[in-house]
């Protein structure tokens, strides 16, 4: 039996896992907000349910979208924090035209993220960007070109990548939508 799960229960956790992976304090977040650093103690402890203002501005100040902070699909109460069953998944927001990320991980408070990444025909990222962190990919279906620092990889069904901090950029060049598996330490989203 399927009990509603509420999009507060993780958002605290996800909101100060979120903090912590941008090296942000309590007090730096709250200056950035223009918030008390009591109010967002409680947000943080699911104490306090923020509003949609503060859900944009706290998607601003973290440099997310703000349907990365919004709970999963309905979920047993047993499987909750453990399971996350595929019509379940939180979507995650990207900027980037033509991909589309869900989340696999149960929430943001691990010390890694991983997500379900479909690329679109011709969806690409330029310029390249660097992350202060490691990643790992698996293609699951098509193609995905994959720029890493000065090397140009095209990656097909059952190839894999790592990142660690380089510059990179990706392009999906086929006509059909490329899938991957990656996974990011420390989450980004």
């Amino acid at each position: 039996m399927y009990e509603e799960k509420s999009d507060i229960v993780t958002l605290g956790a996800d909101i100060r896992a979120l903090r912590k992976a941008r090296d942000l304090t309590l007090v730096e977040l709250s200056d950035i907000l223009g918030r008390s650093v009591g109010w967002l103690s409680q947000v943080e402890r699911d104490k306090s349910e923020p509003g949609v203002n503060d859900l944009r501005d706290l998607a601003k100040a973290l440099d997310i979208s703000v349907s990365s902070l919004f709970g999963a699909g309905p979920a047993p109460v047993n499987e909750v924090g453990f399971v996350v069953r595929k019509d379940s998944r939180r979507p995650i927001g990207s900027r980037e035209a033509g991909l589309v990320e869900e989340l696999l991980s149960p929430d943001l408070t691990d010390d890694f993220e991983m997500l379900h990444s479909t690329f679109e025909p011709g969806a690409r990222l330029f310029p390249a960007v660097s992350r202060p962190t490691q990643e790992v990919g698996y293609i699951l279906s098509g193609q995905l070109k994959l720029w890493i620092g000065r090397r140009e990889f095209t990656l097909f069904p059952g190839d894999s990548f790592r990142i660690k901090g380089e510059l990179f950029r990706w392009e999906n060049p086929a006509d059909e939508p490329c899938k991957v598996i990656w996974v990011i330490a420390p989450p980004v989203y």
